[in-house]
């Protein structure tokens, strides 16, 4: 028999859910924050914890398979090599769900789900730094090319 074994539906079909499951995941793994929604929030955080639990068991079988629901190599060695080695001594929930209120758009509950002990730096994994030594050359340069 089949009781309890329902999944969230999420209004999608298996295959858009299985995309959607797969690119949190990868985000999540990447800037060990992510804001979406609470039902999407709740799908996601124990699936997470699956990931990171078979993370801590280093055998090939296990990181392939890392490879195979991630479907990305640097997600999976950031799980393989910081994420579990974080979360050696912990038994289970390295995530959790803050609630965030509501989107203005069309008032759905919004969440925010994050590591327990995160990096705070990984939220800046793809901001550009700005280098005010790179720029004032330029401004020299354009200077010189008028005069």
């Amino acid at each position: 028999m089949r009781h309890g074994l329902v999944n969230k539906k999420l209004n999608r079909t298996s295959e858009h859910r299985k995309a959607l499951l797969k690119n949190m995941l990868n985000s999540l793994i990447k800037y060990e924050q992510i804001k979406t929604t609470l039902p999407k929030a709740k799908f996601l955080k124990p699936q997470a914890d699956k990931i990171i639990t078979l993370g801590k068991k280093e055998t090939l079988q296990t990181t392939k398979m890392l490879v195979s629901k991630l479907q990305d190599i640097k997600s999976a060695n950031k799980v393989k090599k910081t994420l579990s080695k974080r979360y050696e001594n912990r038994k289970g929930g390295y995530t959790r769900i803050i609630k965030a209120g509501f989107r203005y758009g069309d008032n759905a509950p919004m969440a925010i789900i994050e590591f327990v002990d995160r990096d705070v730096e990984a939220k800046r994994v793809d901001k550009k730094k700005k280098n005010p030594t790179k720029e004032a050359p330029k401004i020299e340069e354009k200077k010189q090319v008028t005069a």
